[in-house]
């Protein structure tokens, strides 16, 4: 049928569609590690989604581990959990955050998983006596994972991606990365060139007793990629302040890249200026013509508006919430990703900007104020100063004590209270050591030979292995009574799907003895044996889950667990309750002195955050 019977948008979708080839967007980095490469991969994915057109994302990790399961959140940051179970680099949050998808765990792909794959195939005798070597057997099991899962669909409508982003973590020429770069390599030639776009994302120091913008690190990093067989054919430039043209076209001369092909991301207000900067440089005019990818263009003059709306809230953000997180990883702030990231998300809905204090849980116990008196005081005046307390997930004796004087003093003092996973258990030991003064109450992880074991392992766990053994992925949670703050938060919903990741659990065998005391557990598992979400009787919110909300937390879709926390820590959450879980344009702005014009663009972000919309 002719082309002229059709709108351009209409006939660019049946092109893309009879010329359907997957295309590949490779992002490599070099100089140094943790340069950005997740943020800049899932807003290359923001873009594109867009623009229209479906996205999947990979995160390669050349480590041996087979996942990210058995890591200290010391190592690389947290563990994110998807809905199958599967325990991964926390880019994938990046990714599922930015691009409202959900990944799977072959989206995670490892050395440790490669060469299991392909020492399982030897065992078998798929390899029919050859010599299995890294190249062809490990570069070929590379490129079949990535052929394979980037078919796989992410998004609820089960429609196949048209574009996969690829992120090779590590730097190029990390001995560890070597089969991967080679796999890709290959890759190029496999799937032809108009189908694979390589990305190179370099660090341009800017030493402050110069104030130049020192180009050397990244030439040197453009050679040795091109010296492995793959030339960049986009090089992103991250620096601290934004780099001059000049800048750019030496990168250019000395990179083999037109000066259009070097892009510069400077660190910025928040990550959510990240995809309209690289928008205002012209990124979608790059992939379209460079992967045919036929997009529309120019683009509409609202094009990403709810991004750009979303950057603008949070940058004018007037008022603060001060939220204290009593954890025992507080040294890298990466442990709390996702709990950090889901904070951000309510408090912009509710029209705060997110103060977060990490308070080491150690430094609260009765032992510090001996050994370190000056660390004790400061970590309860920070506890003290707060407008909420959230207690997050973790593992081991560590800070325990100090988490369950954390949950007594919001217990005590009516202060806004949440806690997850463990933060659930440590809260419950507080309970009935204090109110039903069984005072050797603890968790068979801490004391196996407590008087009441209150919390227990499960009946699951094999204690004997570690990797893979915890009760992991998105499982189904039922709302057992109509009070509960928490299920209207939820849209009165009779069950909520929330993502696990935990060995232990309350005992029921205690339960019946601790809700006739004022905790009540509101929501439990399918089978009514699990308790699930928690709250406390005659408290503002005092409420903690099993579960970890966190990882469903989006940008536009706060969780409401969080949602409801930060409510109730600015003093907003009763007035949100009664107004049927809804905000007023006046209770949503962070400025008094806002014009009818200004309130209006409130009121859209209003209804974008409580409606969950996409960006699009």
């Amino acid at each position: 049928m002719p082309f002229r019977h059709f709108s351009t948008q209409a006939a660019n979708l049946l092109i893309r569609h009879l010329s359907k080839k997957m295309k590949y967007i490779l992002v490599t980095g070099g100089v140094i590690s943790g340069v950005g490469k997740g943020v800049i991969t899932s807003s290359f994915g923001t873009i594109l989604k867009n623009c229209g057109i479906h996205v999947t994302s990979i995160k390669i990790d050349p480590y041996i581990n087979i996942d990210a399961g058995t890591f200290s959140p010391y190592e690389h940051g947290e563990v994110y959990v998807l809905d199958d179970g599967g325990e991964v680099d926390l880019d994938l949050g990046n990714y599922e955050r930015f691009l409202d998808i959900t990944l799977h765990r072959d989206n995670n792909i490892t050395t440790g998983k490669i060469y299991q794959h392909v020492i399982n195939k030897e065992r078998r005798g798929d390899y029919l006596g050859k010599t299995v070597q890294v190249v062809p057997h490990i570069t070929d099991a590379i490129q079949e994972w990535v052929e394979r899962v980037a078919q796989q669909s992410v998004c609820e409508t089960n429609k196949e991606p048209e574009v996969c982003l690829i992120e090779l973590g590590g730097t190029i020429g990390d001995i560890e990365g070597m089969p991967f770069v080679e796999a890709f390599r290959q890759f190029q030639f496999r799937v032809k060139r108009n189908n694979f776009c390589c990305v190179h994302v370099s660090l341009v120091p800017q030493p402050r007793s110069t104030g130049e913008s020192k180009t050397k690190p990244t030439q040197s990093s453009v050679r040795e990629l091109r010296g492995l067989g793959l030339s960049p054919d986009l090089i992103v430039c991250r620096s601290e302040m934004p780099i001059g043209q000049s800048v750019k076209d030496k990168i250019s001369n000395f990179c083999h890249v037109s000066a259009e092909q070097v892009i510069c991301i400077h660190d910025c207000s928040s990550i959510y200026h990240v995809p309209i900067l690289m928008e205002s440089q012209g990124i979608v005019d790059f992939f379209n013509q460079r992967l045919d990818l036929n997009i529309d263009m120019p683009r509409p003059r609202k094009f990403m508006q709810k991004w750009r709306d979303l950057a603008e809230r949070n940058d004018n953000l007037q008022k603060e919430v001060n939220i204290a997180l009593v954890g025992k990883y507080t040294q890298l702030e990466d442990s709390y990703a996702s709990v950090t990231k889901a904070l951000q998300h309510s408090a912009i809905a509710a029209g705060y900007r997110l103060k977060l204090k990490y308070i080491e849980a150690a430094n609260l116990e009765e032992e510090t104020k001996f050994k370190d008196p000056v660390l004790y005081h400061e970590a309860w005046q920070q506890l003290c100063k707060s407008n909420g307390v959230i207690v997050p997930g973790g593992f081991g004796k560590r800070g325990i004590e100090g988490k369950i004087q954390a949950c007594l003093w919001c217990r005590k003092t009516q202060k806004p209270f949440l806690g997850i996973c463990l933060g659930l258990q440590v809260a419950t030991i507080e309970f009935v050591r204090n109110v039903l003064h069984w005072d050797n109450a603890n968790s068979t992880e801490i004391n196996p030979e407590t008087q009441y074991p209150v919390v227990i392992d499960m009946p699951e766990h094999n204690q004997g292995q570690m990797g893979g053994t915890m009760r992991l992925g998105k499982r189904q949670t039922i709302f057992t009574s109509d009070k509960s703050v928490l299920k209207s938060l939820y849209g009165n919903a009779e069950f909520v799907e929330e993502r696990h990741r935990h060995r232990y659990e309350v005992n029921p065998q205690f339960v019946k003895e601790i809700e006739a005391a004022g905790m009540k557990f509101v929501g439990r598992d399918v089978e009514g044996e699990r308790m699930e979400i928690m709250e406390l009787e005659g408290h503002p919110y005092y409420v903690a889950t099993q579960f970890h909300p966190e990882y469903l937390s989006r940008p536009l879709k706060p969780s409401p667990p969080f949602l409801g926390f930060i409510l109730a820590s600015v003093g907003k959450l009763n007035h949100f309750l009664a107004k049927g879980c809804r905000f007023t344009p006046k209770e949503l702005s962070s400025d008094d002195s806002l014009s009818d014009e200004e309130v209006q663009v409130t009121s859209t972000f209003q209804k974008i955050a409580i409606n969950g919309d996409v960006c699009q």
